[in-house]
């Protein structure tokens, strides 16, 4: 596989990451105890820390392209294996 496929998997899967971990770990205002300004949102986030998210996300990105290239190179699961039904199926 050319590094250059590797880095735009990699990419591919550091933003689903980012989205996948935005809820984890936020509060709102009602929830932190804060008191709103006039107009906002109740959904609004009081403590929202995106170098803290992305952070996060280059890590699981980084285990989840990890796993994926090694998959590529070692064949541990191929696509003949996620037929589960059809011609074939065991």
């Amino acid at each position: 596989m050319e590094w250059t496929s590797i880095l735009a998997i990699y990419a591919l899967f550091w933003v689903v990451s980012a989205f996948v971990l935005l809820p984890f770990g936020v509060q709102t205002h009602e929830e932190a105890g804060i008191e709103k300004v006039a107009g906002q949102a109740d959904s609004a986030p009081a403590n929202f820390r995106p170098r803290l998210i992305a952070k996060r996300a280059t890590v699981l990105a980084a285990v989840l392209c990890t796993v994926y290239v090694l998959n590529y190179s070692y064949g541990w699961i191929t696509p003949e294996d996620l037929i589960f039904w059809g011609p074939g199926a065991r």
